[in-house]
């Protein structure tokens, strides 16, 4: 397959478009692109234009973020229910390919300085809880709940984007590597707690299995979570005695869910699986299993490292229209992650 038929496949699936319709779309036939697609065939520059401007990006970036070092479309690694449907978390994997080929685009204009970094494991030398402890030591972070844990990922030059998934709810995020920069992709109406959960999920993902892949990787990267977000000595001692309420309470100290603190009570002994039990009746009584009460009150993990690439590109005094083209946006006034919104700046 050559560079602009992997772009190709990647960007259609990305906007949920069938060869067919894009096709319709460009002015060719579904032939035509399929061949365009499976590199039988390069497309002539007019038609090149056509398949940019139908897909939402630029004709340069089209052609050149094949050409870029690295794989093409990647397997991301997802936290996703079972009754996810494949066509919907298949798209998303495409966007985030998408979006990693944009940063990787982007990258040739604009240096991201971290103050830490992604550290990667093997799993097989280190087990998922003592990398998550690892990880806590390298990045220096206080003993306790990870409070704005965004913030900690993009302080590592991790870049976490936002987005709608519409229809695809049951699906919390993705993650993959660009080069040296992991690229994180979250459902942006999940709740904070679900949020929080996911994006310790997803650095777990990044951190053991960037080299390394296990039949259990879920289990591996729920168990990084877990003493990421409730480190086991420092909560053992908060999870006895459990009742809604104190459960409640802890939820809101740890910015977690119930239902994650009654698991990790039961992983760190705290509590019996008959107690488990009863626990889980409580809530499944309250309507609990699927709506959590104040989730609202804790406090919002938000992403600013792409925008404030885009406020580092405006600084330098380049229009909308110019940053989109850097980014390989056709159009200036598509809402996307690295647009400008502010004076805030972190990025050089």
């Amino acid at each position: 397959m050559n560079s602009v038929g992997g772009v190709l496949v990647t960007a259609r699936l990305a906007c949920g478009l069938t060869q067919e319709e894009l096709a319709s779309a460009v002015g060719v036939t579904q032939a035509a692109l399929s061949r365009y697609e499976n590199g039988m065939r390069d497309p002539e520059s007019e038609v090149v234009g056509r398949l940019a401007s139908a897909l939402g990006v630029t004709a340069a970036f089209l052609l050149a973020a094949g050409k870029l070092h690295g794989a093409m479309a990647v397997e991301a690694h997802m936290r996703r229910r079972k009754t996810a449907k494949p066509t919907d978390w298949r798209k998303l994997e495409a966007r985030l390919n998408m979006y990693r080929l944009h940063a990787r685009y982007l990258r040739e204009e604009v240096l991201l300085r971290a103050e830490q970094c992604v550290p990667t494991f093997d799993p097989i030398d280190i087990p998922p809880a003592d990398a998550a402890r690892l990880v806590r030591m390298q990045w220096r972070m206080p003993v306790g709940p990870a409070q704005t844990l965004v913030q900690w990922l993009e302080a590592a030059g991790c870049i976490v984007i936002e987005e709608d998934f519409r229809r695809a709810t049951r699906v919390d995020g993705l993650s993959q590597w660009v080069d040296e920069c992991p690229v994180i992709l979250l459902n942006a109406h999940a709740p904070t707690d679900r949020k929080r959960l996911t994006l310790a999920h997803e650095l777990g993902h990044l951190c053991l299995h960037s080299e390394h892949v296990a039949e259990d990787m879920e289990d591996q990267a729920n168990a990084f979570a877990a003493e990421f977000l409730m480190p086991a000595s420092t909560i053992r001692p908060q999870l006895r005695n459990l009742s809604l309420g104190r459960l409640l309470d802890l939820k809101r100290e740890w910015g977690v869910s119930v239902q994650a603190l009654i698991e990790r009570a039961r992983e760190v002994r705290g509590i019996t699986e008959g107690q488990r039990s009863s626990l889980y009746k409580a809530l499944s009584y309250r309507g609990w299993r699927t709506a959590e009460p104040i989730s609202e009150e804790l406090l919002p993990e938000r992403p600013r490292l792409p925008e404030d690439i885009g406020n580092a590109l405006a600084s330098r005094g380049l229009t909308l229209r110019e940053i989109a083209n850097l980014v390989g946006v056709s159009d200036a006034d598509r809402q996307h992650p690295f647009r400008p919104t502010g004076p805030k700046l972190h990025a050089v």
